[in-house]
């Protein structure tokens, strides 16, 4: 899923193709892709596009009158700029928004179509969008803090909860732990001070060094690659790969459509957490620490 520093250098490429220009139509390729239907699509149509930010993880393109498309990504969905009216991609295209001087593409890679477009009028209406997380690299130490004890939650939980931080997921917060030197199951509550200031410092670290990274790889061109697994991340995505600090495997818990990845030795003292369904299947059987598993696995 597009997180704080894809979504950075997204905007950033729309308003240097879009922001100024008139927006002519809106072609949707997929019925399911628009959630609202007051006011009509049809209303955006011949407006200019006046400003694009960003609302926790969706992207908001405002338009003359007040208007306001959000645009959610979700875990697949994709932008990419085009020559004008282009044909929408079969199979994975799901909206054009035809501009004066070229085309934005919504597209997605998956066939469950969780990426959504909603139109709405007004700031009240717009401000009905925001979970009220706060802005990570705009909040100082101690709004930081507020946020992160505001309830007992995991690290990871936390740093993905919407209502908490604004912007990042389960990439970046797998990074930002493991920056930290902290377990991603440490609970929010048990955090000493030092500790609250590694995470804190680490946050802002990690969510800049990368939009510093994306910037740099997209130019003024487009973003053209966007995706969760980065061949310079530290731990995410990198199960069984060494970890580029210490060189221990890195590993991972797997909960619904999730997964946490982290490095026993920089995060948990080597210890190894216990996967939901590998524990369910090996009970007292699962192995406590990385010699444990070693020394199974040279059986």
């Amino acid at each position: 899923m597009p997180e704080l520093p894809d979504l950075t250098v997204y905007i950033e490429a729309l308003h240097r193709f879009a922001v100024g220009r008139r927006l002519e139509q809106i072609r949707l390729a997929s019925p399911f892709v628009l959630r609202t239907v007051d006011p009509p699509i049809s209303a955006a149509f011949g407006k200019r596009l006046t400003g694009v930010w960003r609302i926790g993880k969706r992207i908001v393109l405002a338009l003359e009158g007040e208007l306001f498309l959000l645009v959610h990504l979700m875990i697949a969905g994709r932008l990419s700029w085009a020559r004008r009216g282009v044909g929408i991609p079969p199979k994975r295209g799901l909206a054009a928004f035809d501009f004066e001087n070229g085309t934005l593409l919504l597209t997605e890679a998956s066939s469950k179509q969780r990426a959504s477009l909603h139109m709405v009028r007004g700031q009240e209406s717009l401000r009905a969008f925001d979970a009220g997380g706060i802005e990570p690299l705009e909040a100082n130490l101690q709004a930081f803090k507020q946020a992160l004890m505001r309830e007992n939650h995991t690290l990871k939980r936390a740093l993905t909860d919407p209502r908490l931080f604004s912007g990042i997921g389960n990439a970046y917060s797998d990074e930002i732990l493991h920056r930290a030197r902290l377990s991603p199951i440490k609970r929010t509550r048990t955090l000493g001070e030092e500790e609250i200031e590694r995470l804190f410092q680490a946050t802002r670290d990690v969510l800049v060094e990368w939009i510093d990274r994306l910037r740099e790889e997209t130019g003024e061109g487009f973003p053209e690659r966007v995706t969760a697994f980065r061949a310079g991340m530290a731990v995410h995505g990198r199960y069984g790969k060494p970890c580029p600090v210490c060189g221990a495997p890195v590993q991972r818990i797997v909960y619904a459509e999730n997964e946490a990845n982290y490095c026993p030795t920089c995060q948990t003292g080597g210890r190894l957490l216990a996967d939901r369904v590998l524990s369910r299947l090996f009970r007292s059987d699962w192995p406590k620490t990385l010699e444990e598993m070693e020394q199974r696995r040279s059986r």
